[in-house]
């Protein structure tokens, strides 16, 4: 019987529980060495592989509480131990910033007083500065930079759901969330306090009609927080929504667009 099989089984009650907790380990050690992931980009599509997602959830489901101290400074109770060998995997993280077993980051990586979770990957050269958080199963890709304080949301449940996606080359301005299973599109730029769920609006406001989205930023876009009208019975309101002022240009690199488009649009990080 392949992992998947087994995963499927122990999910469903079919195994006993010393079997189960037996291949759960054995896909959670797959998650953490990166070998396994919960999403993947297929032909162009993310696909989420939902029996690494009930791996995960079978891990709280048969892994027991226990104390993990940390030298003199930090002690903690947990189902879910810390991520080891950072020195070997080339991964820096800077106290008191945490990484949970069954993440996974790549080479390069830093990680300031923040936090990654159980099931998450984060690309190479990527930075996920102070008090960020990164849920669990969340992507993150390559030469991101996650500013101080960016909330990305996790997606473990519903199976099926696609967990939160920021493609390679984003940046995340400070204090911002993104939730919901939505998708930051490769090397787009969210301005400081910018709030993304399944339902927030992001309009495009840059042509002579608006053009809206839901859940998706598209590549290389340049987002600022915005609200627009909405009428209730007791009166009308702003609501927020997402503004999408103006492009990334893709033929100058990463660094230079970036300084440049934070210049031309004001955009505060």
């Amino acid at each position: 019987m392949s992992l998947q099989d087994s995963i499927d089984a122990a999910f469903a009650g079919e195994l006993d529980a010393k079997e189960a907790w037996a291949v759960t380990q054995e896909a959670v050690a797959l998650l953490d060495a990166g070998e396994l992931r919960v999403a993947e980009k297929i032909d162009g599509d993310w696909v989420v592989h939902q029996w690494v997602k009930r791996a995960v959830l079978l891990w709280f489901r048969h892994s027991d509480m226990k104390t993990h101290q940390v030298e003199d400074f930090w002690q903690f109770y947990d189902k879910v131990p810390l991520k080891q060998d950072l020195e070997a995997r080339g991964v820096r993280v800077v106290p008191p910033g945490s990484c949970r077993y069954g993440s996974f980051l790549e080479r390069g990586c830093v990680v300031m007083p923040g936090f990654v979770n159980i099931g998450a990957r984060v690309g190479a050269g990527t930075m996920v500065d102070t008090w960020a958080t990164v849920g669990s199963c969340a992507q993150i890709g390559r030469g991101v930079h996650l500013s101080g304080g960016v909330g990305i949301g996790g997606v473990l449940e519903p199976l099926g759901a696609r967990p939160v996606i920021v493609e390679d080359g984003c940046f995340i301005g400070s204090r911002s969330i993104v939730v919901e299973g939505v998708i930051v599109e490769e090397e787009a730029v969210l301005g400081a306090n910018v709030v993304l769920t399944a339902s927030t609006p992001i309009i495009d406001v840059t042509g002579s009609e608006e053009v809206v989205y839901k859940a998706r930023v598209p590549a290389r876009s340049v987002v600022i927080p915005g609200v627009r009208p909405k009428r209730f019975p007791a009166g009308e309101y702003g609501v927020p929504c997402a503004l999408i002022i103006g492009q990334r240009k893709a033929s100058t690199d990463r660094k230079t667009s970036l300084n440049q488009v934070l210049r031309e649009f004001a955009v505060s990080v």
